[in-house]
């Protein structure tokens, strides 16, 4: 038995940008991207995206290869990586045969499991070919200056013309962060216009808000605007278009078109607005079950005013709050009764610069996402910073039969009081082979190998003997299989790995058991948790 140190894993979820441009009909455009060692290492994919397009993938490698399977088709057979970039941290893509329709912003992204770890925003700006000019320009040199001067003359009446009508097109970048309240899309504009047009706001061809003869009209597309973007009352009358968007979130980012037309459809104003949310500060810490307290990090260089509020609460918990600084603030009515006696923050946060949260007692509902949010007197968000609480429970065992038996018994034993309603999950290499619900046991599941060779007693798990009968073992039934407990919400509360090694197999191949039960578990993600044989040796 071996007992795994608690780790701390730290996964800053940040965005970089930068700029490209060239010139089309170039060979390629490189658009950079590099992350450190450790995070390229430890992420399970690269993704760069384009989220303009409803197919937003431009290119996808994992750590065996490239996965293009959901890429845009406007870039197939045009973007490589290298092949190591993952194993380097040289996440640049090449893109072959650069258009002027490929400008726009191309996000690198690196996750793991899932999650986002790191990413990059590059600006890609692909120009038209400069005119070719005659070698000999001395010939041409009195044309050429009578032609400067009707341009210069056609130029100067168009910026009249434009001056009466209005610009029609403009373009902003607006830079946000998640946690922000609200974010103001600006458009204004002194150009009179007719009582019969309409002003339209979109974002990735969804219409978020129209408004016609001074009546403004929210159209509510189920994308998640309702009751989050709105406009002045006026918006005609006053000249000022711009777009409220309330609650920020993650998916907000990306580029906003505000059109002005007449009751013909013909356009005759229009601007672009380019939104970048950035991501809050995240970090992820994980410990062990039997650890007695855990620190929840919170460190910043800002100098808070000494009237501010700083408020940890707990989103697994429906925004449950957690602790509130100043600590008298912690009433009745405010601390979640679970965590009443149970944590702590330094004397003087302020003064440290340290707002870390300490959690004592550590218990395995503890586990979940927590936001610290530090506001000043009026309300505004002036920090924010989400960690995310991973409590590892996993057990460890390795069961090996002699092969012709016919069964065997993967155990998972518990004395824990688990409420009645909980759903018993047994996976095998990630593919779910039985599943036990309170008051059904083994509902149907899709066809598979495992199709009446499994079972487990429902007396038995009254008792908390959550183990699995695996009946007429097969050479190919030799892997990790997983058992995890849920409550109704579908959050974990314990799990076990068990590693399952068939005798008579390792025997035919001339390998040591012991070597090939110890390839068996580290080869699985989720066995490099703790080795804690509680259940007692298997046979």
């Amino acid at each position: 038995m071996k007992s795994w140190l608690p780790f701390l894993l730290l996964a800053h979820v940040s965005q970089h940008a930068s700029g490209v441009e060239v010139y089309e009909g170039e060979e390629f455009a490189l658009l950079p991207c590099k992350v450190a060692v450790n995070v390229s290492s430890g992420a399970t994919a690269v993704v760069w995206d384009r989220d303009e397009f409803k197919t937003p993938t431009v290119h996808m490698r994992l750590q065996s290869g490239d996965d293009l399977n959901d890429q845009n088709e406007r870039y197939k057979d045009r973007t490589s990586m290298r092949a190591d970039a993952l194993q380097t941290g040289e996440l640049s893509l090449t893109l072959r045969n650069p258009a002027v329709s490929d400008s726009g912003t191309y996000t690198c992204t690196t996750r793991k499991y899932g999650q986002d770890q790191s990413q990059t925003a590059v600006q890609l700006k692909v120009k038209e070919l400069p005119p070719v000019w005659p070698k000999v320009l001395s010939a041409v040199l009195i044309i050429l200056i009578l032609l400067i001067a009707v341009v210069f003359g056609v130029l100067k009446y168009r910026s009249y013309k434009r001056k009466k009508r209005g610009e029609a097109l403009q373009v902003e970048m607006v830079e946000a962060t998640e946690w922000e309240k609200s974010i103001l899309l600006p458009f204004k504009t002194t150009v009179c216009l007719p009582d019969d047009v309409t002003v339209e706001w979109k974002h990735k061809d969804t219409t978020i808000v129209k408004c016609q003869s001074s009546q403004r009209q929210a159209l509510l597309q189920g994308q998640g605007y309702e009751h989050r973007a709105e406009m002045n009352e006026e918006p005609l009358k006053t000249g000022d278009l711009s777009l409220m968007l309330k609650d920020l979130q993650l998916s907000d980012h990306g580029v906003y078109i505000c059109s002005i037309y007449d009751k013909s459809g013909k356009i005759l104003r229009k601007k672009v607005v380019t939104l970048s949310v950035r991501d809050r500060q995240v970090e992820m810490v994980e410990v062990a079950e039997w650890e007695k307290n855990v620190k929840l990090p919170f460190a910043t260089t800002a100098d808070l005013p000494e009237d501010v509020t700083v408020e940890w609460r707990c989103s697994d918990s429906k925004q449950m709050m957690v602790y509130m600084y100043p600590s008298d603030q912690n009433q009745e009515n405010h601390q979640g009764q679970v965590y009443k006696g149970r944590t702590e923050m330094n004397e003087e946060p302020l003064r440290a610069k340290d707002l870390s949260l300490t959690l004592k007692d550590l218990q395995l509902s503890d586990r979940g996402v927590y936001t610290c949010t530090v506001y000043n007197k009026g309300g505004k968000v002036l920090l924010q910073k989400v960690v995310s609480l991973s409590v590892r429970v996993s057990q460890l065992q390795v069961v090996v039969l002699t092969e012709g038996e016919e069964s065997v018994l993967l155990p998972f034993k518990i004395t824990d009081d688990f409420p009645e309603d909980i759903e018993v999950e047994w996976r095998h290499q990630n593919v779910k082979i039985y599943v036990y619900l309170s008051g059904q046991n083994n509902p149907p599941l899709p066809d598979s190998d495992y199709q009446g060779r499994t079972e487990m007693k429902e007396e038995e798990v009254k008792n908390g003997d959550l183990s699995l009968i695996l009946k007429q073992p097969k050479l190919s039934d030799c892997g990790v299989y997983t058992c995890t407990i849920k409550d109704k919400d579908g959050k974990i509360l314990r799990d076990k790995i068990v590693a399952l090694g068939v005798q008579g197999s390792l025997k035919r191949g001339g390998t040591d058991l012991d070597h090939i039960m110890r390839h068996i578990v580290s080869s699985s993600p989720q066995a490099s948790s703790t080795d804690n044989n509680e259940d007692g040796p298997a046979a």
